[in-house]
C-alpha cells in the first residue's frame, strides 16, 4: 500500500473510503485531490480535513506498526522461555554444597511434597532434609544412640522407613513428626543395607555379610496382630553380598545387586520364597551400589567408583550411561513434582547431585497412588 505526497498534505493512493468521509473521492488512476480543494460540498469542513485529517491518517499507521512489531517480539520471546528454562535430560548437576554429608551419605528418598531426605547429615546417625528449591540441607532428625541409617523409603501415607545397619533395626517416622519408632529388629540379621516397599506395604531388605561375601533378603510385613514380622527369604542359589534392591512396576520381580561380584539378579517373588533366579547384568566386581526402577521397568544402577548411573532395560541391556559430577555414587531416588528428577548421593564430596529423566520413578508413582 503506497503513501504519496501532494504539496503539504499526504494521502493514501488506494484509499477512497477515508476521502469519502470528508466529501471527496480520490480521482481515478490513484492520484490525490488537488491541494487547493476546500471540500465545499461537505459544508466547508473539507479544507480542515485535508490538512489535519490527512496528517492524522499519515501518522496513525506508524504507532500501530510499532505495536504489532513489539507484540511479535514479545510472543517470540515468551515462546522461547520454556525451551531455555527446561534442563537437558540425563545431564547431572551438583545440587547441595560439598561436605554437607559424611562419608556414609546414603539412602535418598523423596516424599509427596518433594522434600529429599538423606542419611548422615553432618555426623553419623542423623537424617538431613532438602526442601524443594532449597540450596542447602538442614537437619531433620537423629536416630537413637548407636543407630546409623543406611536406607530410607517413604510410602503412600507419608510414613518414612529407615534401615539401621548398626543395630539391625527398621524405624518408622510418622508423617508430620520427626520421632523414629522401632518397628522391627532381628538379632540374626547381619545388617539391613537397602530396603524397598511393595504396594501392600511389605518391606524387602537386603542383608549382606561382607566378611563371608554372602547375602540374603528379608521380607518384613504386618502380622495378624498388626506388628511387623520378618523372615529370611529362601532362594535357590547362594547370594553374594546383597546390596541395592528394588521391585519391578508390577511388584512380582525383585532385583538384587551383589556388590562383590558386580552382578544383578532378578527373582520371582512367591510369598516368603525367591524363585526363578536370572542373571540379567554383570559389571566389574565392587562397582555397583544402590539401584532403583522407573515406572517403565528400567533399572538405574549406581556405579560406585565409576562416576556414573547405568540405565538398564528390564532384560539387563545397558541402554544409557549417565556421567556424574563425582566418582562415588552410593544410591539414588526419584522425585520432583512429576517424579522425573533423579537425586544421587555422592560419597566423594559428601553432596547430592541430580538430573532429569524421561519416565517417572516406580516409587513416586506408588506414592501418588497412580500405580
Amino acid at each position: 500500500m503506497a503513501i504519496t505526497s501532494n504539496s503539504n498534505s499526504w494521502c493514501r493512493s488506494d484509499d477512497t473510503s477515508v476521502n469519502r468521509r470528508v466529501g471527496k473521492a480520490a480521482p481515478s488512476g490513484g492520484a490525490c485531490p488537488p491541494a487547493g480543494d476546500t471540500g465545499a460540498d461537505d459544508g466547508g469542513h473539507g479544507a480542515h480535513e485535508t490538512v489535519l485529517g490527512r496528517e492524522q491518517r499519515r501518522i496513525a499507521p506508524l504507532p500501530t506498526l510499532r505495536i504489532v512489531r513489539w507484540a511479535a517480539v514479545v510472543m517470540l520471546s515468551l515462546a522461547a522461555v520454556p525451551a531455555l528454562a527446561a534442563p537437558k535430560l540425563f545431564e547431572s548437576t551438583q545440587l547441595t554444597p560439598s561436605g554437607e554429608y559424611t562419608f556414609g551419605i546414603e539412602g535418598p528418598a523423596v516424599d509427596r511434597e518433594g522434600n529429599l531426605f538423606v542419611v548422615n547429615f553432618g555426623k553419623a546417625g542423623t537424617i538431613g532434609k532438602l526442601a524443594p528449591e532449597a540450596a542447602a540441607s538442614e537437619k531433620f532428625t537423629e536416630l537413637p544412640e548407636g543407630s546409623i541409617g543406611n536406607a530410607i523409603r517413604i510410602d503412600a501415607t507419608g510414613t518414612m522407613f529407615v534401615a539401621d545397619y548398626k543395630r539391625h533395626n527398621i524405624f518408622a517416622i510418622a508423617p508430620g513428626t520427626t520421632e523414629p519408632r522401632l518397628v522391627f529388629h532381628a538379632d540374626d540379621m547381619s545388617q539391613p543395607n537397602d530396603i524397598t516397599l511393595a504396594r501392600d506395604g511389605t518391606i524387602y531388605a537386603s542383608d549382606p555379610n561382607w566378611k563371608a561375601r554372602s547375602g540374603r533378603i528379608w521380607r518384613i510385613a504386618k502380622g495378624p496382630d498388626g506388628a511387623m514380622q520378618g523372615v529370611s527369604m529362601t532362594a535357590p542359589r547362594a547370594m553374594g553380598t546383597a546390596n541395592g534392591i528394588d521391585l519391578s512396576p508390577d511388584g512380582r520381580t525383585l532385583y538384587v545387586g551383589e556388590s562383590n561380584s558386580g552382578e544383578i539378579w532378578s527373582y520371582l517373588i512367591q510369598g516368603d520364597a525367591l524363585a526363578q533366579p536370572r542373571l540379567i547384568a554383570r559389571f566389574e566386581p565392587n562397582t555397583i551400589d544402590g539401584l532403583r526402577t522407573d515406572a517403565s521397568g528400567r533399572l538405574f544402577v549406581a556405579r560406585i567408583l565409576k562416576g556414573a548411573i547405568a540405565v538398564l532395560a528390564p532384560d539387563g541391556r545397558v541402554v544409557r550411561e549417565i556421567t556424574l559430577k563425582a566418582k562415588e555414587p552410593t544410591n539414588l531416588a526419584f522425585g520432583g513434582s512429576d517424579g522425573k528428577t533423579v537425586f544421587v548421593t555422592q560419597r566423594q564430596g559428601g553432596f547430592v547431585e541430580s538430573f532429569r529423566t524421561d519416565v517417572e520413578g516406580r516409587e513416586h508413582c506408588l506414592q501418588m497412588r497412580k500405580c
